[in-house]
Parts: C-alpha cells; structure tokens; sequence
C-alpha cells in the first residue's frame, strides 16, 4: 500500500518523530556541554571574588592559581557565601552578597580588612540599563569609590551607605548618576548583606 504523504495522519506522525529526535539531539548537547558551562561559571565567580580583592585583567588560567593562592577558606553563614583571604599577609574577608536592583537581581562581592573597612569591592547584576543602572558592574572607578570605607558603627550597625549626597565621606559613597533606584538596591543589599557578616566570621 502507498504511503499517503498529504495525509493528516502522515503530517501528525512525523512531526512527532521530528520533535522528538530534535528533543534528544539537544538534551544529549546540553549534557555534553554542561561540565564546560558549570566550569565557566565558577571560574567567573573565582574572578569576581578577585576583582573584590582589586585583583583584575587576568586570564583563565592565571585567575584559577591566583584564587588558589589568596582564598584559603570557603564558608556558608546562615546560607551566605563568606570567604576568608589573605593578601601580602593580610587577613581579608569576601562576603557575598544579592539583593534586587531596578530590572532584576544584583549582587556583589565586599572585601573586609581586619579594621572593618572597604578593602575592595565588586558588583554584577542581570539586566540593568546598559550606561546607568549597569554601571554598578562597568564601571570600575565607581566600584573604587567603595575602597576604605567604615562598614560598622561601633554598635555593629551597618553605615556603609549609597547616597544622593555624601555628607559622611568616611560611611558614604555617592550613587551612579540616573541610577537611583539601582544605587537603592545596592545600599539596601549592603545593609541586609553585611549586617551578620563580622560578628559571624569572628565567631568560626
């Protein structure tokens, strides 16, 4: 009997065949690819830690034995990532921090030297405004700002702060301009982030 290729039943049957051959060739893709991606990922984790420790513009290789060489313990506080460095024989903490920006989740990286100050600073985010709200990640120099700045009160209260206006240049950087409402998720990320930080690793 002839095969009636014009047929629904035909169309329905291959398309069928089609759809799940296609569905295998990607799953079988995605889980051959899936240890390079994993790999990618926590390389650029190892190189944000080290952009916090104002260690930047190396390669893969280079990032993954510098990493190596200052992070000497990997911690989780109460679901938090912390981990403690040493710089030039310089204990530094990393805490790890998330929070919301305007579009979408931020986060970031801040280096504690052992005075409770800004030893370094980085931050990333998923989808804020290329030239605004992105400039917590793209502009380094912003990010700089952040360097040797009071992070507790002597009561343990965080007065790290993002602000419109610096009145306190010891506890406050200024915001990225025509980014308030991302520079706002930055400030609120560090107080929520920090807060438990010190007292916590002090304690290990």
């Amino acid at each position: 009997m002839k095969l009636n290729t014009n047929s629904n039943a035909y169309i329905i049957i291959y398309s069928a065949i089609l759809v799940v051959i296609v569905a295998f060739l990607l799953a079988f893709v995605y889980q051959a690819l899936k240890p390079m991606q994993d790999a990618n990922v926590a390389l650029d984790v190892k190189k944000q830690i080290l952009y916090s420790l104002n260690i930047r513009d190396l390669d893969g290789a280079e990032a993954e034995a510098k990493y190596a060489e200052v992070v000497k313990e990997e911690k989780d506080i109460d679901g938090q990532k912390v981990y403690e460095c040493q710089i030039d024989g310089q204990d530094i903490i990393v805490a790890n921090l998330k929070g919301m920006g305007l579009w979408g989740g931020i986060s970031g990286y801040v280096a504690i030297d052992k005075d409770g100050k800004v030893f370094g600073a980085y931050f990333n985010h998923e989808s804020e405004t290329a030239g605004l709200g992105a400039e917590i990640k793209d502009s380094q120099e912003w990010q700089e700002k952040f360097i040797g700045k009071k992070i507790w009160d002597e009561n343990g209260n965080v007065v790290l702060s993002v602000v419109k206006k610096v009145e306190d240049p010891a506890t406050q950087v200024d915001c990225v301009t025509g980014a308030t409402l991302t520079s706002n998720g930055v400030d609120a990320m560090l107080k929520e982030g920090l807060k438990n930080v010190e007292p916590k690793a002090e304690e290990e």
